[in-house]
Parts: C-alpha cells; sequence; structure tokens
C-alpha cells in the first residue's frame, strides 16, 4: 500500500544511522506496535536527484522485502516521504544474544573455549539456512553482520552466476569478520552457522559458495600482508 497521506503517529526514535532513521510507532490502532523506517532527505543533494533517489530506494527496499525471505512484514510505503512501516520484531539481535550468552565465559582466567548451550547449537544452523533462503533468492545483503539479524522471540504456535557467488561469499565474509572481532570466543558457533547455510542452500551450490569464501579469506589476508 503506498500513499502520501499517512496518518501521523507518535514515534519514538530507536536508531539513526547514515541512510535512515528508525522508529518505534504504531499502525492503524494504538495497539499494533510497528516499526517506522524513514529515509530523510540529503540537503547536499539536488532536490529532484534527492526525491528521485529517496522514491528508488524506499521502493526496491520494499520490494526485497516481500521476495519470500524471512524479514518483518511490510505494512504500508509511503516513498514520497521515504518511510516505510513494518512489523515490530520482538527479540534481540544476534549480537546481543551472543554477548549474553558468552559472557559468563569471558572472564575466566585463563581464557577457555566457552560450551555452547544447546539452544545456541540449534540456532546458528537456523541463521545459516536463513541466509542461504537468501541468496537463493539472489539477495545480498550488504551488511551482513551480528547487529543486523534479529533473533525473534519464540512465538507459542512455533516448535548463479560467479558474480553472485562472490557477492554471497563477501556477505559470509562480512558476517565471519563481525564474529571474529565482536564475538572472538564464538568460533565454534560460526562454524554452525556455515554448516547450517550450506544445507540450507543445497550441497552442490553451497560447497561452492563456501569454496568461495576461502578464496575470499585468501585475498584479502595478501592484501593485509601487502598493506
Amino acid at each position: 500500500m503506498s500513499s502520501s497521506d499517512a496518518p501521523p503517529t507518535n514515534k519514538t526514535l530507536i536508531k539513526q544511522g547514515a541512510e535512515a532513521h528508525l522508529y518505534h510507532t504504531t499502525f492503524l490502532t494504538p495497539t499494533h506496535p510497528s516499526l517506522l523506517k524513514h529515509r530523510p532527505s540529503k540537503a547536499y543533494r539536488h532536490p529532484i536527484v534527492d526525491v528521485r533517489l529517496t522514491k528508488h530506494r524506499c521502493l526496491s527496499e520494499a520490494r526485497l522485502l516481500v521476495r519470500g525471505v524471512t524479514v518483518p512484514a511490510i505494512y504500508f510505503v509511503d516513498e514520497a516521504r521515504g518511510e516505510i512501516y513494518m512489523e515490530w520484531i520482538t527479540g534481540r539481535t544476534l549480537r546481543e544474544v551472543l554477548d549474553n550468552a558468552l559472557t559468563s565465559t569471558s572472564t575466566s582466567t585463563p581464557p577457555t573455549p566457552p560450551t555452547p548451550a544447546p539452544d545456541l547449537q540449534i540456532l546458528m544452523p537456523r541463521i545459516g539456512s536463513a541466509i542461504a533462503a537468501m541468496h537463493a533468492l539472489d539477495v545480498i545483503h550488504g551488511d551482513l553482520t551480528t547487529s543486523n539479524i534479529m533473533i525473534r522471540r519464540p512465538r507459542p504456535d512455533e516448535d548463479g552466476d560467479a558474480e553472485e557467488m562472490e557477492d554471497m561469499a563477501v556477505d559470509l565474509y562480512v558476517l565471519e569478520r563481525a564474529f571474529i572481532s565482536t564475538h572472538p570466543r564464538a568460533g565454534e558457533l560460526l562454524k554452525e552457522v556455515l554448516m547450517g547455510y550450506e544445507r540450507g542452500l543445497g550441497k552442490i551450490k553451497g560447497a561452492q559458495v563456501l569454496m568461495r569464501l576461502e578464496e575470499v579469506r585468501l585475498r584479502r589476508r595478501k592484501r593485509s600482508m601487502l598493506g
């Protein structure tokens, strides 16, 4: 649904990025929570270019979010205002989940590898499968970090081509670096993510992407050695 006459709602800023602001608000009724993503205009851009870019990015994002990937549901799109109202996810980021789960082991002296809780061992392959499902639709995230993966609170009823493959491998590499830099003690959990990814994408294509991931690692290592 798209319109430039969306009713005003109360909203609370929860995160401000370079491209967009995120708000906790409601949709249609005061009791229906929603996430509002707003792309503000940029003063440094020509007004006509700014309007066109905002509309294009808003609509492109909305189209990606309805392609079958596990993402928040889209409620309302107002490309003229650069706004997308979507489902409010009750849960935590993967970063918060991992930090909380691994805190108890980070204070030990000397440090010892953490023993993952059974729920994390189940969660990691599911994350890999979700990333695989996204890549199977040829959707590249572009900023796949543990801060950008939401773990939904369990609900009662819940029990290409070479270039594309390279993009998929880079997506995984970014996630891997996020694990290494932000969660250095979670190496074994990352392996579970990659195992789930391979299963979700399919044995043949999954193995191909993981091989490409190794190539990406080698290239980045050589680049770092050369300065």
